[in-house]
């Protein structure tokens, strides 16, 4: 058991956020929504556009670089701004070295996904971390959806038997004006590709639904768009428990988001969450009816956006855990399993070859 700083009992939970690009306003929709225990008392970012929107949303002080606002993150009766966590909605590439600048700063880290866009750069977050006693964080919100918390009630109970096959597709579209529009979008070193960027949340489910992958093969490719990593993907995948399945990834849809989906066969039961952001439940089908089954017509919901509407409920999480009132649903070793996986494609695909998995022992 690692230590960690003492519980914060005594007063709100103070949150910086590094980063006020696309994913940020999910980040201070979801302090504010928590303003009763949580707020957001430093933003950061290096684009002073993004920077001065964000001050006007929220009020929060502002900063152009990281480092100065790690400067002046300690304690309130020094002057400080009392930060206790910095949130990462920065881009990927740029997530070890912030974390272990925050780390070495005494503050917890919560990082938007993926943790890291190099295996060995994720076990250095993990490291970092608990050699400074402090929290890492992986944004997993997806994993809050009501349909995949239905989904997984069913696997934990055993209603599906024996699983057969998954298949999970991501078909959504990303025009070229979208990598245009920063010059970090599409590169290798601080972005990854469609798997690892827009599929990851979904790759996140191969293990934590499924349980551990024994071995993949896939491949990637640059079809339309002019950038460094994949516009699409295919993995073959088997699990450890014999299941076999597929993740089908592509930002090419014709001409917009399509679907995001995963399908489940199994000896019992059979089902299918889909919609364009797993948000809708398709087909439940099991040999025994249950309780739970009433729960079904209140799971699915309507959404505008990919990201779901998990950020709340994830930072309820993460408040509660430093408050001491429970442990972390994804900590830094959870991410490193989604983070494991997708290195396992790139790998295969790269080298035309399955890949075992873990890497590690």
């Amino acid at each position: 058991m690692h230590l960690h700083p003492p519980a914060i009992t005594d007063r709100k939970v103070r949150f910086a956020l590094a980063g006020c690009g696309r994913i940020a306003a999910n980040h201070m929709d979801s302090v504010a929504r928590h303003a009763d225990r949580a707020e957001l008392v430093a933003v950061c970012d290096s684009d002073p556009v993004a920077l001065a929107a964000a001050v006007a949303r929220t009020g929060a002080p502002g900063f152009a670089h990281y480092g100065q606002m790690l400067a002046q993150s300690g304690p309130l009766e020094n002057g400080g701004l009392g930060i206790d966590c910095v949130v990462l909605a920065t881009p990927s590439g740029l997530h070890a070295r912030q974390a272990a600048e925050a780390a070495a700063a005494g503050l917890h880290v919560m990082t938007e996904k993926p943790m890291a866009t190099r295996w060995a750069d994720g076990l250095a977050m993990v490291k970092a971390c608990d050699d400074a006693q402090v929290r890492l964080f992986v944004v997993k919100q997806n994993r809050r959806n009501r349909t995949l918390q239905l989904l997984r009630q069913a696997l934990r109970a055993g209603r599906f038997g024996r699983i057969f096959m998954v298949t999970v597709n991501v078909f959504w579209s990303r025009p070229q004006s979208y990598y245009d529009s920063a010059p970090w979008r599409g590169t290798w070193e601080f972005d990854g590709g469609a798997f690892m960027n827009q599929a990851s949340h979904y790759i996140d489910l191969l293990d934590w639904m499924v349980g551990p992958v024994e071995s993949v093969m896939a491949y990637t490719g640059t079809l339309a768009r002019d950038i460094e990593v994949e516009d699409t993907g295919v993995a073959a995948l088997r699990w450890r428990s014999g299941a076999m399945g597929s993740i089908n990834v592509t930002m090419l849809t014709h001409p917009k988001n399509l679907e995001g989906s995963i399908t489940i066969l199994g000896e019992h039961g059979t089902v299918r969450v889909g919609g364009v952001a797993v948000n809708k439940i398709e087909h439940w089908e099991f040999a025994e009816p249950h309780a739970m089954d009433a729960g079904l017509d209140d799971a699915s919901y309507q959404t505008t956006s990919v990201y779901g509407f998990g950020h709340p409920l994830y930072y309820d999480n993460v408040i509660r855990s430093l408050r001491g009132e429970c442990e972390p649903e994804t900590d830094g070793r959870e991410g490193l399993k989604s983070l494991e996986l997708l290195i396992a494609m790139y790998r295969s695909a790269r080298d035309g070859k399955r890949v075992n998995l873990p890497f590690e022992f």
